[in-house]
């Protein structure tokens, strides 16, 4: 058999062999060993209870994470702000009044910003901004993924240096957090600020979403908006900026305060490079710009603020709280607005000048000397820091300077003040001598009590070394007679204690052209002109006199100026003539001239004080007068607006007068929002030119008649010609009319008066009142201050004369002191005047005539028959 032959007895390898055949059939494998039986585990066992605990706890916590993320997301929406007013949202903007003449007032802003459309902003200074803060801005939507993954890696390697975490905000996201979420730290903000961004994205373009970001942003120096700061920074508009200095614009939204240039210089010029390197790096910028940039200075050149007017400050005030009043105060501080005023630049300076002349004329007379603004060491060394902590006394005018006293002798003393030509210069000491003859006058110390010492006789009686007190170098005058041969020398000053108050308007249409609160607003905001409530005296009078008139009374009616006495629930009253005489029977010319108050009362008493009442408050001099005779002499209350106002009426012909200091307002577009009623001009903007000007339509109110209100004003010009008012009008030549008034006790002094186009109201006082001192009266100081008041308005300007309305009949007679004048009267009254009559009835004659009633179109209550049989119960009038 081959070796490789296979025999069917041997079993091939690997075949296994039963160890005991079976006989007849086939071999059985041997039985496996027995596998040892496991163990089986407790299902409820230590480890199994964990396992299925651990199963829970994952389960509860991915349930718990996800409604708490769910929750977080639910209170990150709710009370999400909607974003749909950003589509129409417009940046806040300063709001700014001006003069008559156009010259900036005043701006009013919460934030000085200057709003500037997104397609005025240089491309340049938008690529600038999104270099420096968001160089994604017009690829994402909102939030930058690539971005905040940078920033939490950068977070991450400056845990150990302890640096300050650098944020991912996008544009868009910082629109929605300076706009609608605010500025917390708080993860729930990021969350709301995100969403938000994501939301605006899709409801506006990315350039309106820029343009609000680039008219919002602050960049320090209280600019808000790119606009500003170009004009704060550099003085320039966007569209001269250089690559360089919107580089630095744009580096300033991470931290202004840190990259003030003038205080900052290093760190700003390196941030500044920093977004020039961006800038380059997003293409924005060509390699040869941002070595030029990079080269060029960073100087920053602040920009002044725009040249206001100097003065108005009074005017001011009262027009922004007319503003705020009318649009609350966001709207006027923030939104745009543009009010154009009646002030009268010219007028109001000459205006507070006439008063500060005749306030210090008062004070150099009555005031005496007050004593020193405060006491340092008069020492060579010591004297110049200690005055340089002296705080200047609010209200002094600029010329002043506070001066220490060095030396004192009997006739002179050597004073020492700091001379800046710039307030950041180096003190300059300067020394001057204040000879006694320039407080000789004046300067008497004023004694407990209030009382005044008699007149100085040496230096030491006034000034002590180490006083400091103001000072003002003056020009030399001849009729000085010191100082000859000084081309100027040295006063003492001192504010007064008396303040002031006057109102300038234009009679026809009630714009108050100057307003002149007080002596200064420094010293006090409160407006003496519109808010101070003062009783106007005898410059009430025209007020009781008009009724007379409008009754048909001709002007030379003799009334009876005797002394009266009336019961009142006090007791008896018996009002007296400033000069405590009476003048028997006088013409109703005479009486206003001399202002006898004798007559007034009985007037009033004749006509009726409700009819007196009724007039003053249809010239809106006062609303509601108390039913008193003494009212009629002015002891009611009002202010100088309402006076000025009042005798707007006589000079217009007897239209009512409505004052006011804003002639239109226009919203940041140039809209007009509001004017003035009475102004309207409807064929203004659709009249063809070659048509002619418009036909506009006069809707003031007449509330008196024209003859009246031309009467009344023959009357007062004889009260300025002849009367209590002649210092008013000296050395004016022209047609002046007006009133003087003064209070019992010398309390309060008024000259009211017109031209016939200008009135103007003066007023002198104490805020605390109390007597100006005997023989203080309105002619003598209020007139004179009206007179400067006059003549900086009309200077050489030819004279205008009263305009005489139709059917005046224009008589010659002579007065009661045989002076010939030309009398107004209504026609049919030239000879009604009745003589004086034997008896006591005020008008003469039968005590039942009846005295013609005013027609009933002028609003005026009428008084059926004789007025004076209405009013012969004096007591039932109290």
């Amino acid at each position: 058999m081959a070796p490789n032959e296979l025999r069917a007895d041997r079993p091939l390898a690997g075949d296994r062999i039963p160890a005991t055949p079976v006989a007849g059939g086939p071999p059985k494998s041997p039985p496996r060993p027995p596998v040892p039986k496991r163990r089986r585990q407790n299902p409820f066992g230590f480890f199994g209870w964990m396992w299925r605990i651990g199963v829970i706890l994952a389960g509860t916590m991915v349930v718990g994470g996800g409604v708490a993320a769910f929750g977080f997301y639910r209170a990150a929406i709710a009370e999400l702000p909607d974003i749909q007013w950003l589509t129409t949202y417009e940046p806040p903007q300063m709001s700014r009044i001006y003069a008559a003449d156009s010259r900036l007032m005043a701006e009013l802003a919460t934030e000085r910003r200057i709003f500037v459309p997104i397609g005025a902003i240089p491309r340049r200074v938008q690529q600038a901004f999104v270099s420096a803060e968001d160089q994604n801005f017009w690829t994402h939507s909102g939030v930058d993924p690539i971005a905040i993954a940078r920033a939490a890696l950068t977070n991450v390697e400056n845990l150990s240096t302890g640096r300050r975490a650098v944020g991912a905000s996008t544009i868009t996201q910082q629109v929605a957090k300076n706009m609608l979420t605010g500025n917390d730290r708080t993860m729930l903000r990021k969350l709301r600020e995100a969403i938000l961004a994501s939301r605006i994205e899709t409801a506006m373009p990315k350039s309106r979403i820029l343009e609000i970001y680039l008219n919002e942003i602050f960049l320090g120096a209280q600019a808000y908006g790119v606009a500003a700061a170009a004009q704060q920074y550099f003085s320039k508009g966007l569209d001269d900026l250089t690559v360089a200095e919107a580089a630095f614009l744009a580096a300033l939204p991470k931290a202004p305060n840190n990259y003030n240039p003038l205080r900052y210089p290093d760190a700003a010029r390196s941030r500044r490079d920093w977004v020039i390197d961006r800038m380059l790096d997003d293409q924005a910028i060509t390699l040869a710009e941002a070595t030029t940039a990079r080269a060029e200075p960073l100087q920053a050149r602040p920009s002044r603020r725009p040249d206001f007017v100097p003065v108005g400050q009074y005017f001011t005030e009262e027009v922004r709280r007319e503003l705020v009043a009318r649009f609350g105060t966001e709207q006027t501080t923030m939104g745009g607005l543009v009010a154009r005023t009646s002030l009268d630049p010219t007028l109001q300076a000459g205006a507070e000048e006439a008063l500060r002349k005749g306030l210090f004329a008062y004070d150099r007379r009555r005031g005496g000397w007050r004593g020193p603004v405060a006491r340092i060491s008069a020492s060579s060394t010591d004297w110049l820091p200690q005055l340089e902590q002296v705080a200047r006394p609010p209200g002094a005018l600029p010329g002043w300077h506070l001066a220490v006293a060095l030396e004192v002798r009997n006739t002179e003393a050597r004073m020492a003040w700091i001379a800046r030509a710039d307030p950041r210069a180096a003190a300059e000491p300067r020394t001057m001598t204040l000879p006694l003859d320039d407080v000789q006058s004046w300067a008497k110390p004023v004694q407990p009590g209030g009382r005044l010492g008699g007149s100085p006789r040496r230096m030491q009686d006034v000034l002590s070394p180490g006083d400091v007190v103001m000072v003002e170098v003056e020009p030399a005058t001849p009729a000085a007679g010191r100082n000859r041969g000084s081309p100027e020398h040295l006063s003492l000053r001192q504010l007064p204690n008396v303040e002031g108050a006057i109102v300038a308007l234009d009679p026809n249409t009630g714009r108050v052209l100057a307003m002149v609160g007080g002596f200064s607003f420094e010293r006090s905001w409160f407006n003496r002109a519109s808010q101070a409530q003062r009783q106007p005296g005898s410059s009430f009078k025209p007020f009781v006199y008009l009724p007379a008139l409008e009754l048909g009374i001709p002007p030379n009616q003799r009334l009876l100026d005797a002394p009266i006495e009336i019961a009142t629930p006090q007791g008896l009253w018996r009002p007296g003539n400033y000069a405590g005489t009476s003048n028997g029977w006088v013409t109703m010319r005479s009486a206003i001239e001399r202002s006898l108050n004798l007559v007034t009362v009985r007037l009033a008493q004749e006509i009726g004080i409700e009819r007196v009442a009724a007039t003053a408050a249809r010239f809106g001099v006062i609303d509601n007068m108390p039913r008193y005779l003494a009212m009629a002499l002015g002891s009611g209350e009002t202010t100088v607006l309402r006076m000025a106002a009042g005798y707007a009426s006589f000079a217009n012909g007897g239209k009512r007068v409505e004052p006011t200091l804003i002639d239109s307002v226009q919203d940041r577009f140039g809209r007009l929002v509001w004017r003035p009623e009475g102004r309207a001009c409807p064929e203004c903007a659709t009249r063809p030119f070659q048509d002619g000007p418009p036909e506009l339509t006069d809707t003031r109110r007449q509330i008196t008649d024209p003859i009246a209100a031309y009467q009344m004003t023959s009357l007062l010009q004889g009260v300025v010609q002849r009367g209590t008012g002649g210092r008013a009008a000296t050395g004016l030549n022209r047609p002046i009319a007006g009133k003087t008034g003064t209070t019992n006790d010398y309390v309060d002094n008024w000259f009211v008066g017109y031209t016939p186009d200008l009135v103007v109201a003066v007023w002198l006082g104490f805020d605390d009142p109390q007597t100006l001192g005997n023989g203080e009266t309105g002619g003598g100081n209020a007139a004179p201050i009206f007179r400067d008041v006059v003549e900086a308005a009309l200077g050489d300007s030819p004279p205008v004369p009263f305009r005489v309305p139709p059917g005046v009949a224009l008589v010659r007679l002579q007065t009661d002191r045989g002076q010939t004048i030309t009398e107004a009267f209504r026609p049919g009254t030239e000879n009604s005047a009745r003589p004086p009559p034997n008896d006591a009835d005020l008008f003469g004659g039968d005590a039942n005539a009846a005295v013609p009633d005013l027609p009933p179109a002028f609003g005026v209550p009428g008084v059926q028959g004789n007025p004076g049989a209405a009013q012969r119960r004096l007591g039932d009038l109290y």
